[in-house]
C-alpha cells in the first residue's frame, strides 16, 4: 500500500538535492494541499472508494512543483460526453500540459486527447492524428487506472495497461520546465478521481516508440507578427484595409512549431468582445508576378493582401455537417498577385473554441521571400 503520509521538510530538501523524489506521493482528496477552481466539486463515496466528483474546472496539488516525472489516477465516469484527465507543468489554471479522455468516442481514434493549454485555450483542432490521440474501448461505471509519463519534451500515456504506453506523445508544446500536477474536467459529463498519486523523477524512462511529427516543408512560413486580438465584428463589411485604421497597437513575432502550424493562443486568449488577430507577413517579390500559397485556419479567416480583402472562409467545428471536426490543414489556396517589392500578407483568424492556428506553405519561393515584420 502506498504511504499517504506528506513528507517532512527536510525530506522534500533530501530529494530537491537528488533531483526527484524515490517514492510516490499519493495525496488524499480531503488534504488542505489540493486547491480547486470548478463549477462542482465535493469529496464522496463511489464504487467503494472515496473519491473527488468534479465537473467543470481543475483541481491541482499547492505544492506540487517538479518539471519530470509521473501522475497516476483511477476516474470511473459514463458513456456520457465528457472530457476528463490530468494535468501537469501548471503554471495556471490557464497555461498547463494536459490529458483527457472522451468516453462518447470510446472505441475511436480520438478517444482521449493530449494537448497543451496556452491563455486557457486548448488546441485540439491543431494537435491530431498520431501523437496526440489513440484508440480504446472504455469500461463505463469501473474504475479505470491512468498513467502519465513525461520526460523533457516527451511523454507516455499508459491506460489500464501499465506495461504497454497507449499514447507516445513526441512533442509536448509547452517550454520544458516546472510545474504543477492535478484533474481536470470540461463542463459537460463529470467524473469521479481515487487514488491520487505523483512523483518527481529527474530522468523517468520512456518505452514507446517516439514517431517524430512530420516537419514543416519547403516554402512553410516559419514566423508571423500576431497583433493584440480584437472584434470579429469590426471586419464585417469590410473589404479594404488603411494605414490608419484596422492597425492594432501592439504586435508579437510568434514562430511556428516544428509542423508549421502557428498557434495563436501563445500570445492571449480569446474573449466575447476580442477573438480575432492579425497575423502578417511581408511578401518581398522580385518583380509583379503571380504565387500560389496553400493555407490552413482554425477557426475562421479573412486574407488581405496589401489591405485588400482576397478570401474569407469557415473552418468552424460542425460548420460543414454535423461530424465535422474542424482540424486544421492545409485545404485551403490562393493566387496571389503580388506587385514587385513588399506586399503586406494578412490572415485575419479569428477562434470559438478548440484551438486557435494557422500555417502557410508557399510552394515555389523562387524570386519571393517571406519576412515577419
Amino acid at each position: 500500500m502506498r504511504s499517504t503520509a506528506r513528507p517532512t521538510a527536510v525530506t522534500i530538501l533530501f530529494l530537491v538535492l537528488l533531483g526527484g523524489s524515490s517514492f510516490a506521493d499519493t495525496v488524499p482528496f480531503d488534504s488542505d494541499r489540493w486547491k480547486t477552481e470548478a463549477r462542482e466539486h465535493r469529496v464522496e463515496e463511489h464504487l467503494g472508494r472515496t473519491s473527488l466528483y468534479l465537473k467543470g474546472g481543475v483541481a491541482w496539488i499547492d505544492d506540487s512543483e517538479f518539471t519530470n516525472g509521473t501522475l497516476e489516477f483511477d476516474v470511473a465516469f459514463t458513456g456520457e460526453r465528457g472530457f476528463m484527465g490530468g494535468t501537469w507543468r501548471m503554471q495556471d489554471t490557464q497555461n498547463r500540459e494536459e490529458f483527457y479522455l472522451r468516453p462518447h468516442q470510446s472505441g475511436n481514434p480520438d478517444a482521449n486527447q493530449y494537448t497543451p493549454v496556452f491563455n486557457g485555450m486548448t488546441g485540439w483542432q491543431l494537435y491530431h492524428g498520431d501523437g496526440y490521440g489513440a484508440p480504446i474501448e472504455y469500461p463505463f461505471g469501473e474504475w479505470i487506472h491512468v498513467k502519465i509519463v513525461f520526460s523533457g519534451s516527451r511523454g507516455e500515456v499508459y491506460i489500464s495497461d501499465m506495461e504497454r504506453p497507449l499514447l507516445a506523445i513526441g512533442e509536448m508544446k509547452h517550454e520544458v520546465g516546472p510545474g504543477k500536477v492535478g484533474l481536470t474536467v470540461s463542463n459537460f459529463a463529470p467524473a469521479h478521481f481515487s487514488n491520487f498519486s505523483y512523483q518527481a523523477i529527474e530522468k523517468p524512462s520512456l518505452k514507446a516508440e517516439f514517431k517524430e511529427p512530420d516537419p514543416a516543408g519547403h516554402g512553410t512560413v516559419t514566423s508571423w507578427m500576431v497583433s493584440a486580438a480584437f472584434g470579429e465584428r469590426d471586419l464585417e463589411g469590410r473589404t479594404s484595409l488603411t494605414d490608419t485604421d484596422d492597425t492594432p497597437d501592439s504586435w508579437t513575432k510568434v514562430d511556428a512549431e516544428s509542423t508549421g502550424i502557428t498557434n495563436l493562443s501563445r500570445v492571449q486568449g480569446i474573449s466575447r468582445t476580442a477573438n480575432t488577430a492579425y497575423a502578417r507577413v511581408v511578401v518581398v517579390s522580385e518583380r509583379e508576378q503571380v504565387r500560389r500559397v496553400r493555407f490552413g485556419y482554425s477557426d475562421r479567416v479573412k486574407v488581405f493582401l496589401n489591405g485588400r480583402l482576397l478570401y474569407g472562409g469557415s473552418n468552424t467545428y460542425r460548420s460543414r455537417d454535423y461530424r465535422y471536426l474542424g482540424t486544421i490543414g492545409l485545404f485551403d489556396e490562393l493566387y496571389l498577385p503580388l506587385r514587385e517589392g513588399p506586399n503586406e500578407l494578412r490572415f485575419a483568424v479569428s477562434e470559438s473554441f478548440g484551438g486557435w492556428g494557422l500555417i502557410a506553405v508557399f510552394d515555389d519561393t523562387d524570386g519571393i521571400s517571406v519576412e515577419a515584420r
